[in-house]
């Protein structure tokens, strides 16, 4: 009797034991899936300022080329009417002085005109460089120093 009231405390010390581990068990659990959530939720933050500065950078290349792309498309469009309008001044015209003036008028505008192209290219790519600069420029050091783990405003480096 005494053996059997010996073994049943054993056991329920060993019940009681067991119910403590898996308690344990039970909140370390979930400070992990605590701790993961505060890992995953940090390395979306990340995530999303990486993908904002890269979204940032496609909106400006997408400027830059739009602007191109639509500065080419008037200039070919710009030729193609002075092309016409000079090609049939120099087809119907009667007087030959007028002919000369309309061919120098002609090679004095499509000089022109391709100069001020050149020109709207060349400032939007230096407008690019500008906004990259100063822009993209700051929202990388703004990620970097979140990295090091200084303060974005803080310039005491």
């Amino acid at each position: 009797m005494v053996s059997t009231a010996f073994v049943f405390v054993l056991l329920l010390i060993t019940l009681c034991g067991s119910g403590a581990a898996y308690w344990q068990l039970l909140l370390c659990q979930r400070r992990v899936r605590i701790l993961n959530s505060h890992r995953v939720a940090a390395h979306s933050a990340i995530q999303r300022s990486r993908m904002d500065l890269l979204e940032v950078r496609n909106r400006a290349r997408l400027l830059e080329d739009s602007v191109s792309s639509g500065a080419s498309a008037v200039e070919k469009l710009h030729k193609a009417i002075s092309n016409t309008t000079f090609g049939l001044i120099d087809l119907f015209s009667k007087d030959e002085q007028f002919r000369k003036t309309a061919r120098k008028a002609r090679t004095t505008h499509d000089e022109t005109s391709q100069q001020i192209y050149r020109t709207v290219r060349t400032t939007n790519k230096a407008l690019h460089i500008l906004a990259d600069t100063l822009i993209i420029g700051k929202a990388e050091k703004r990620i970097a120093s979140r990295k090091r783990g200084t303060k974005p405003g803080d310039d005491s480096q």
